[in-house]
């Protein structure tokens, strides 16, 4: 369990580090916009938290690499593949001006390198047609693996909208990794997701609930390719493991990405990458948690920024969950995915429609 140790204290140190000299840094690293349709902050906080998580995953595995380098030699192999997803993200954190199909590239060229790393891809996703398709045509099957990765990533960007809701969600979902993981004996997969975990902890002790520090678009794609990754490599190394048990385990932020990209280029015809303020977290913070709190000065804004992650991170669960339980059963993976699809769309026309369920009330507006 040292890489949780080391992992969290680094990232709990970085990440201090980077809030007290925040007075030097600020003017190239502080969210400041504090008007646009995503921002729900009520001060300008610096948004490289990513920074902290990285340097923590990335000692706690060197540190980890003096007492077992043929376990450790995957994980750094692992930060070296995901420097391109992190360095675009921390770019566009600094500067604020990186096009989102050029972070989306850097994400696929990471999944790209990992590949050719590891000669991992994904060998199938047990889709009828798909996966004859993909073992007749390796650059298909290397295509689509890109792709998956780079959409994991974003979609980890995408719901990172509250303080603690990316990264917990992120903890749920690694812990997840981790057990099946560990399940199947492959180790390195098991302590690269619980460096992860650390130092997820690490930055949540300044991000949760006061938000002091935000994960930042580094923080984001980094995290999200570690999870793809991983996933990739489970399934790929352990034909076992069901395709279908990384797709559930990850299906909030998926389907929140897909149910996204229907929202705006169907019902608004938009472009997708148009941002708005109608995501499920959106929607909860203002029809939900913003209706029983009262008003709207700063330290309430924080307060209600805060209470929002809980409820994604129990619909989190509602698919981990059952990606735990049943690892090896795709079919009922495949139920289990639209059960929850059915359940996320029915909550998010409720609250649209203003006919929330009482019980997700803390407690009714005055």
């Amino acid at each position: 369990m040292n890489v949780l140790a080391v992992s969290f204290l680094c990232s709990l140190l970085i990440s201090l580090w980077v809030l007290r000299f925040s007075h030097i840094h600020s003017r190239f690293t502080a969210d400041s916009d504090l008007s646009g349709v995503q921002k729900f902050h009520a001060i300008a906080v610096p948004r490289i938290g990513g920074v902290g998580i990285f340097v923590g995953v990335l000692l706690a595995l060197c540190v980890r690499y003096f007492q077992n380098s043929s376990v450790d030699h995957f994980g750094l192999l692992l930060i070296f593949s995901a420097l391109p997803a992190f360095l675009i993200g921390l770019l566009e954190d600094v500067t604020k001006r990186v096009e989102v199909k050029v972070r989306l590239l850097a994400c696929m060229a990471s999944a790209g390198l990992a590949g050719y790393l590891f000669n991992a891809w994904l060998g199938g996703l047990q889709i009828f047609g798909f996966d004859s398709l993909m073992l007749a045509y390796p650059a298909f099957s290397i295509l689509i693996t890109c792709f998956a990765v780079s959409g994991v990533a974003n979609a980890f960007n995408i719901i990172d909208g509250y303080n603690g809701l990316s990264s917990m969600v992120a903890v749920i979902i690694l812990s997840g990794l981790a057990y099946v993981a560990f399940q199947v004996s492959d180790f390195p997969i098991m302590i690269s997701a619980l460096a992860m975990i650390g130092a997820l902890f690490g930055f949540l002790v300044w991000n949760y609930p006061r938000g002091l520090i935000f994960l930042g678009d580094g923080g984001a794609y980094f995290i999200g390719f570690w999870i793809a990754e991983l996933s990739v490599l489970l399934t790929s190394r352990h034909p076992e493991v069901s395709k279908w048990f990384p797709l559930l385990l990850c299906f909030y932020p998926i389907f929140e990405t897909l149910f996204t990209i229907y929202r705006r280029a169907i019902l608004r015809r938009t472009h997708p990458g148009m941002p708005d303020a109608s995501h499920l977290h959106q929607l909860i913070y203002m029809r939900i948690i913003r209706w029983s709190t009262g008003s709207d000065d700063g330290v309430l804004v924080t307060e209600r920024n805060s209470m929002t992650s809980p409820y994604l991170w129990v619909l989190a669960a509602l698919s981990v969950i059952p990606a735990i339980l049943f690892w090896r059963y795709h079919i009922v993976l495949k139920a289990f995915s639209g059960v929850f699809a059915v359940v996320y769309v029915w909550i998010y026309w409720s609250i649209v429609r203003f006919k929330a369920p009482l019980w997700l009330r803390i407690r009714n507006h005055p």
